[in-house]
């Protein structure tokens, strides 16, 4: 058995393999799960970096496990709240082609991967045989969080029908119009134009929108009354997740880049327990950097509370953490060449004394840790490990892994995911254009 304090790796008893990532194979070795989360009505697994095949796949295996197994009811996933309803509505039986919802129902450029459609493919299939369905829902910002249009235009449909005598203002849209990204490859101009607007036309977009949130709650039984208690329920969230994103772009503009963090993380977990109102048990899915309970603390900024602390705060115990660290291979390229073409970049190996570092050198394949059931000379190890690759780059967030995480999840090699050629063709051209630069043939003819 290996010592890990003196080798600088954990024991081969803290090592649980995973035998594949393929999503369709056997979850026998995933028994171990039966254990570890218990009754935690939320199982959140994180990843160290968008658009890995390797991160898709294993949330695509996890969520089978946890659905056939026990029961789990919804997949709620770092995406727009708003746009996936059109995906909720395909996996229940919708007739909208698959690549229109990949690319227009799952935002920020997450929906664009041919491992993101066998996710959905089988969450429809099993929609199509189970007794019980799963839902699909979004738990972020619209607009690939720069653009407030799809949440206005969600709110004011609503509006129209509850309340056929209100006439908004022309003007909340036209502001919103001025600074709306067609996707994440527009969103430095999207911002650029917002800081161009005169501040009293700011002013009276944010006013616009406290007002209309007021209206919906005063109003609340005799909307009901003319659609529905659910139809209330998601149109009066799309407005507060608005009302958020607003306040954030203002905020960034006036130079507060932490509120990217604060503002967005605390309406994501807003929207978390806004879902476990009508679903037992989720499957929660985004960035380590949201669902962990400790700070997240980048290098010169104070550290700043991520969604996985609020969740934890308010759920206990019912919230359960499965972090992900990565070896070696191809990640996301947070450089100004990304909006170019140059998707990926190669990772250099772990840095010494990181949690990924650690990881890496205690097994070759893909494994699992409970961090709860350590040895002390294990424990130790980890305690030792103090940061984290934070996904940005080749930076490293400061990290106390045996309070962010319950379990952590090791990937040895990560690619990129294969983008979907279907769910291209329905993208707008500035997203099919760098997708073509970077990988050609991909981007429709």
């Amino acid at each position: 058995m290996t010592n890990s304090t003196s080798t600088g790796r954990l024991s081969d008893t803290a090592v649980i393999p995973l035998q594949t990532l393929n999503p369709a194979e056997s979850l026998d070795d995933l028994a171990w799960l039966d254990e570890a989360i218990g009754d935690a009505r939320v199982v959140a697994i994180g990843e160290s970096a968008h658009y890995n095949r390797e991160f898709f796949q294993l949330r695509h295996r996890l969520l089978r496990y946890l659905v056939e197994r026990h029961g789990f009811s919804a997949y709620a996933m770092e995406t727009g709240f708003i746009e996936s309803r059109l995906v909720d509505n395909w996996i229940r039986g919708g007739a909208e082609p698959l690549g229109q919802v990949m690319a227009q129902g799952v935002t920020s450029l997450m929906g664009l991967w041919t491992q993101m459609r066998d996710h959905l493919e089988w969450m429809r299939e099993h929609n199509d045989n189970a007794g019980r369905s799963i839902g699909f829902y979004g738990i972020d910002l619209p607009g690939s969080m720069v653009s407030l249009l799809p949440g206005l235009d969600a709110v004011l449909a609503y509006l129209a029908q509850a309340d056929p005598d209100l006439c908004p203002d022309p003007g909340i849209r036209e502001t919103a119009s001025l600074y709306a990204a067609a996707s994440a490859f527009s969103a430095p101009e999207a911002l650029a134009s917002y800081g161009k607007l005169a501040p009293e036309r700011r002013d009276a977009l944010t006013a616009n929108l406290a007002d209309l949130a007021e209206r919906m709650r005063g109003r609340r039984l005799d909307y009901v009354r003319r659609t529905t208690a659910e139809a209330y329920e998601h149109a009066l969230q799309a407005l507060r997740i608005t009302i958020t994103l607003d306040s954030m772009i203002r905020e960034m503009t006036r130079g507060d880049q932490q509120v990217m963090i604060f503002n967005r993380d605390a309406a994501i977990a807003d929207t978390v327990e806004w879902i476990l109102r009508s679903e037992d048990r989720i499957v929660l899915a985004a960035h380590n950097g949201h669902v962990q309970r400790w700070p997240l603390t980048l290098p010169g900024r104070p550290p700043a509370t991520p969604m996985g602390m609020h969740l934890a705060d308010r759920l206990g115990t019912d919230y359960l953490v499965i972090g992900t660290t990565s070896g070696i291979g191809k990640t996301l390229n947070t450089g100004p060449d990304f909006y170019t073409g140059t998707l990926f970049t190669e990772m250099e190996p772990p840095q010494p004394g990181s949690l990924d570092a650690l990881m890496a050198a205690s097994h070759d394949g893909p494994f699992a840790t409970d961090l709860r059931r350590l040895t002390p000379a294990d424990t130790t190890s980890v305690r030792a490990a103090s940061q984290q690759r934070a996904g940005i780059g080749a930076v490293y967030s400061d990290q106390s892994p045996l309070d962010a995480y319950d379990i952590v999840i090791h990937l040895p090699h990560v690619t990129p995911a294969e983008p979907d050629r279907d769910a291209l063709a329905y993208a707008s051209r500035e997203v099919q254009e760098p997708f073509a630069q970077w990988q050609p043939g991909t981007a429709p003819e």
